[in-house]
């Protein structure tokens, strides 16, 4: 029987590597920059614009994660990305760079799960044997798209977010025991709880990844102590704290196995107020920290909920509300997968 939204895979499609690059604010600021795979000292990667810096970041990572499993991009059937730049213009020039056929997503803050939801189902469909999904995004090129050109010097509240500058990169193929392999997903509903204020995109978001975690528990049939770790993304200290409310609201008490990769990727530091966001943060945390603590089975079931805010810079000045999405996917070692 079919359930709106829930997948399975029965090819268990697996990860095979990852690649994750990050700007010069992130190597000194970021818990998790010993785990990226290249950082750089310029923030445009030194080259002329922000947004040729943001086309670098995403192209450097797929690289990276190719030349770990010495895949070249020939190999490749598919590349799936997105970004938060209007009409998702560093995706698409990393795409011509790359010369791979190319599917552009976009998902905002939740484009890392939603591009490898789609890439799965591809491997499912046996419509492609290798592919790389991810997203990425540059703090300067969405900070001045989004909310204020940099220059004001703007006050920020304690609920906003700092859009990192980062990209993770994922190649997917067929099942390989030895790799982390993806069992399900849930493509989640739009939510919008009326919500206007571009800063403070946490608690936008907070609803839409209850209700798709939610979801995603009754339609595979699992309860929230069946993973190591269930990591949102890009909540924030503000967002996250309303989810977990609302989980303990609906009967889902939070345990340690709750993380937020918005949360905790600046450490707490209160300069980045409620944390960092971006469609490059969540990416860049799922793709080495989470990735790394599964290829080594120190986690052997995670649950990703990636959130995205689906405003524009449009909507926002016509003073419309704030509609958000979450994805949620199941990745977990052979030992413990259960088609």
């Amino acid at each position: 029987m079919v359930k709106h939204g829930i997948l399975t895979f029965s090819s268990l499609p697996s990860m095979y590597s990852t690649g994750v690059t990050a700007g010069p604010l992130e190597k000194k600021k970021s818990v998790f920059a010993e785990q990226f795979d290249k950082v750089y000292e310029d923030e445009r990667c030194d080259l002329a614009t922000n947004e040729d810096g943001h086309k670098q970041l995403m192209y450097d990572a797929v690289q990276i994660a190719l030349s770990k499993t010495k895949k070249t991009v020939d190999k490749i059937d598919f590349f799936l990305t997105g970004d938060l730049v209007n009409q998702m213009t560093p995706s698409n020039f990393t795409a011509l760079q790359l010369g791979i056929p190319y599917v552009g997503i976009f998902s905002a803050c939740a484009t890392s799960v939603s591009s490898m939801i789609t890439a799965a189902l591809l491997v499912d469909a046996n419509q492609a044997r290798w592919l790389v999904a991810g997203s990425s995004s540059q703090h300067n090129a969405i900070e001045r798209q989004f909310r204020y050109p940099l220059e004001y010097g703007s006050q920020k509240g304690a609920a906003s977010q700092w859009t990192v500058t980062a990209a993770g990169a994922v190649l997917l193929g067929q099942h390989m025991p030895e790799h982390p392999s993806i069992c399900c997903a849930t493509i989640g509903k739009v939510v919008d709880m009326g919500m206007t204020d571009p800063l403070n995109m946490g608690a936008a978001m907070a609803p839409a990844a209850m209700a798709t975690l939610s979801s995603h528990l009754t339609g595979h049939n699992k309860t929230i102590n069946d993973y190591d770790t269930i990591i949102t993304g890009d909540l924030g200290s503000s967002g996250f704290t309303i989810f977990k409310a609302l989980a303990n609201e609906n009967g889902l008490a939070h345990t340690k196995n709750f993380r937020d990769a918005g949360e905790e990727f600046y450490g707490n530091d209160p300069s980045f107020h409620a944390g960092a966001s971006g469609s490059g943060c969540s990416a860049a945390v799922f793709f080495s920290d989470v990735y790394e603590k599964l290829r080594k089975k120190e986690y052997r079931r995670v649950l990703l909920i990636a959130t995205g805010a689906l405003l524009s810079p449009l909507t926002y000045q016509q003073g419309d509300s704030i509609p958000c999405i979450a994805h949620a996917i199941e990745i977990a070692v052979d030992e413990v997968m259960v088609n």
